[in-house]
């Protein structure tokens, strides 16, 4: 079996990027290259039933679209450029689900784009590549 190589994806320039680089790197060790995205959703505590079911329709149509707008055509180009890829579209907060991921996979490296985050919510909040940064229990790599 293969080593596992994830790369966080979001279909910015940024993140084409780092695919490109990622997908290097993953081809040149023979290794599968996960691609993950992952869609913020916060949590309602008290909601109706039909507010629920609604809820739940736009989860779903959510997780279809960012995996046929965002994943499917890297992951098509990849497959037709001989890389062997997987990909996969999560709720939740994205540093700890790629983190999540990682872990689930048994990967042996996070590959993702530096942050265009400035300001006050960065500050704040923090980025993705620096959240994983702290979090991972595999290397991150960031690329610029």
């Amino acid at each position: 079996m293969s080593d596992i190589y994830i790369l966080a994806y979001d279909g910015s320039p940024a993140a084409r990027r780092t695919a490109e680089f990622a997908a290097g790197r993953a081809k040149l060790a023979q290794a599968q290259l996960h691609i993950v995205h992952v869609l913020e959703w916060s949590p309602y505590s008290f909601l109706t039933q039909e507010e629920l079911a609604e809820r739940h329709q736009r989860r779903t149509q959510e997780l279809e679209r960012a995996t046929q707008s965002i994943l499917d055509p890297l992951v098509s180009e990849l497959t037709a450029a001989g890389q062997t890829v997987t990909s996969e579209v999560r709720y939740g907060n994205v540093a700890k689900t790629i983190n999540e991921i990682a872990t689930e996979k048994a990967a042996k490296v996070i590959y993702v784009a530096k942050s265009n985050e400035t300001g006050l919510a960065s500050r704040l909040l923090g980025n993705v590549p620096s959240a994983l940064i702290q979090i991972a229990a595999v290397p991150v790599v960031v690329v610029p």
